[in-house]
């Protein structure tokens, strides 16, 4: 609520008096105090997004992290314009001070406790949790083949993928498909398993040319809960690795799309043939990157 509060304040200053902030702090007025205004509409959008969150933190935790991240990338950004390409002046700094750095630790805190919270939503779920054999059965792929079919056939590479939306989904997708073809010579058949409907998971694939590939939809997670695969903790989720992985991600072009599923579902990869798990990797973190083509050789040298 302080934050949303806050941030319509701040907004609403710099809309109104645009040289006001750059008076008080004995700087050039700014050459073109309209992006400066656009600045402080953004930042009162925060703002009524804040309060919207501050309604039910626990639910609204994606608002929760889109701010923090705005409130990490600020003072980075303000480190590279000033003490890199000397364009702020050091001073500068103390807006960075109410802005973002007072906001990391509360908003740290909510992140934490919308984790706890999930976490003991998992563990109430786990009393229900199928047997991988029944799992297979339960499930088919887009075109109405059983897993179980399918595995029998031939081994098969389960991708357990994060919601459409993560930075970390769109990433294994990316490695997916530059290493596809390497792990069909091992004679594996990848499968996505994912939480959205069917069409929308299409459409992602399709940005990736693996929309021919057989894909599961989960939304109950019953599946993820059949491998042992729960939700994450706070530091897998969020953590400063988390973070570091993020930027990577990010950098190679996978940016933060819309939430549809689980967003605390954790990813992991299987490898199976006839109700035989053969190989897995279970993720530490969420921004983790198996080696989808290692998994396959080794899954090789461990049937011959």
């Amino acid at each position: 609520m302080l934050a949303g509060i806050y941030n319509l304040l701040w907004g609403a200053w710099v809309i109104l008096l645009p040289a006001s902030l750059f008076t008080i702090m004995d700087l050039p007025q700014p050459t073109y105090p309209a992006i400066w205004q656009c600045v402080g509409m953004i930042v009162g959008v925060y703002g009524v997004g804040y309060l919207i969150a501050a309604r039910d933190p626990i639910r609204h935790w994606p608002i929760v992290l889109v701010g923090l991240l705005g409130k990490v990338f600020g003072p980075i950004g303000f480190v590279y314009a000033s003490l890199i390409m000397h364009e702020l002046p050091a001073r500068f700094f103390w807006v960075n001070i109410p802005n973002d750095i007072i906001w990391w630790v509360p908003f740290t805190m909510l992140l934490w406790i919308s984790a706890k919270h999930h976490q003991s939503a998992t563990h109430n779920k786990e009393s229900q949790r199928m047997s991988i054999d029944a799992a297979l059965k339960e499930h088919s792929t887009q075109t109405g083949v059983p897993l179980s079919d399918l595995a029998d056939a031939q081994p098969v590479m389960l991708v357990f993928l994060r919601h459409l939306g993560c930075t970390f989904c769109l990433e294994t997708l990316q490695d997916l498909k530059k290493q596809r073809a390497r792990i069909e010579a091992q004679g594996i058949q990848p499968v996505l398993v994912h939480m959205s409907e069917d069409e929308a998971a299409r459409k992602r694939f399709a940005q990736y040319n693996l929309d021919d590939l057989p894909s599961v939809s989960d939304p109950d997670q019953d599946l993820y809960r059949a491998f042992e695969l729960r939700r994450g903790s706070f530091l897998q989720l969020f953590g400063p690795r988390v973070w570091f992985q993020g930027l990577r991600a990010i950098f190679k072009g996978n940016t933060v799309g819309k939430l549809v599923g689980d967003g605390f579902q954790m990813p992991g990869v299987f490898i199976i043939h006839k109700g035989q798990v053969i190989q897995e990797f279970k993720h530490s973190t969420a921004g983790d990157r198996p080696g989808y083509e290692s998994m396959a050789c080794a899954c090789e040298i461990s049937t011959t």
